[in-house]
């Protein structure tokens, strides 16, 4: 285990520096050199109890509090859907629920540390289910919304608290970002294999075996499966679908959580460096200044093309990706293909 800097700070003094700046939690730790879960745990036994963090035992429980807030997020971008947590499907190394609007893949090892919140508010009392990863990272997020059951709350604070509340709380370093893997003399390998792809599932497995990465092979890939974009072809996708009714589907995850919305786009507005879309039920806040690269990206399937536009931040990690809503088992949709093919490219890629 690995203690940043400041970790010697007192859980007292954590509150009382969270109280004094304000702002968001995970912006105050960063400032006192701390995680984000140190921070929340320095507020156990001050409306904050830790809880069992594991999907199996917590995604039901959240499912019988009734329509939520899902929020995930990595550094660059953040997705919150409202609904309820139902169609759960446990796995040793992926989980997934399978509701319409709460739509998640979770890789339950990273859930590690989880938290219930009871913060006094403005407004009243904002309750929260709150799950990091071993680097005190979050990993995703619950809030409840006007309609929840705090009978329900009640009983998963009850039933998931665990025996010892400390409020102090260890966590490992993180793990250096990948970057980009690539191997330039397997390119026409990869390429060969990549037109034989019938499902979009088996591409990451498809650069596993060449020792690449998904960005990897994405620079050395090049036409007809890849097009470098400018990162401003972000916004203008998202404009473009506003304008044209097109349904799409949006990923934004991290090591421990992927969740996605399917369906349309509404209110699009810029505020400073973030791209946000502002509609009910569904928000996304993108900030727009962290997108270095931007890539089409088209894999064959049995459905026919899938075309997705993928933006990765400077030190190569993914974070965000775009897909048209597949229709009638099709993953070809000929209005999204030329929005794709409009948007503005780079005559050198990054």
């Amino acid at each position: 285990m690995a203690q940043t800097e400041t970790a010697q700070l007192t859980p007292d003094a954590i509150r009382e520096a969270f109280k004094t700046r304000g702002g968001r939690a995970r912006d105050v730790a960063e400032a006192l050199g701390l995680r984000e879960a140190q921070l929340v745990a320095a507020h156990i036994g001050q409306g904050t109890t830790a809880i069992a963090a594991h999907p199996d035992r917590l995604i039901p429980a959240i499912e019988r509090l009734g329509t939520c807030m899902a929020l995930t997020r990595n550094a660059s971008c953040v997705i919150e859907k409202d609904g309820v947590y139902s169609d759960y499907h446990p796995g040793e190394h992926a989980a997934m629920t399978l509701n319409p609007d709460i739509d998640m893949r979770l890789f339950p090892k990273h859930w590690v540390h989880g938290f219930l919140q009871e913060q006094e508010t403005d407004t009243g009392i904002r309750r929260s289910v709150q799950v990091f990863d071993a680097a005190g990272d979050a990993v995703h997020k619950t809030y409840l919304r006007e309609g929840s059951d705090l009978a329900a709350w009640a009983a998963l604070k009850a039933d998931l608290a665990l025996p010892e509340q400390r409020d102090v709380l260890e966590v490992e370093d993180r793990t250096p970002p990948e970057g980009a893997k690539s191997d330039p003399s397997k390119r026409d390998l990869l390429l060969k294999e990549w037109r034989r792809l019938t499902d979009t599932h088996q591409f990451l497995r498809l650069c596993a075996k060449f020792r690449m990465n998904r960005l990897g092979a994405y620079r050395i890939a090049g036409e007809p499966f890849v097009r470098a974009l400018a990162p401003a072809a972000v916004p203008e996708l998202l404009k473009q679908a506003q304008q044209n009714a097109i349904q799409i589907m949006v990923f934004v995850g991290n090591r421990g959580c992927i969740e996605i919305h399917s369906g349309p786009v509404h209110t699009l507005k810029a505020m400073g460096p973030w791209e946000n879309v502002l509609d009910p039920g569904f928000n996304l806040h993108l900030r727009q200044d962290h997108v270095a690269e931007v890539w089409a990206v088209e894999k064959p399937t049995k459905r026919g093309a899938a075309i997705s536009v993928e933006a990765f931040d400077a030190e190569g990690n993914l974070i965000v990706q775009f897909f048209p809503v597949a229709k009638d088992d099709n993953d070809h949709r000929p209005a999204w293909k030329k929005i794709v093919a409009g948007l503005p490219g780079l005559e050198v890629p990054a």
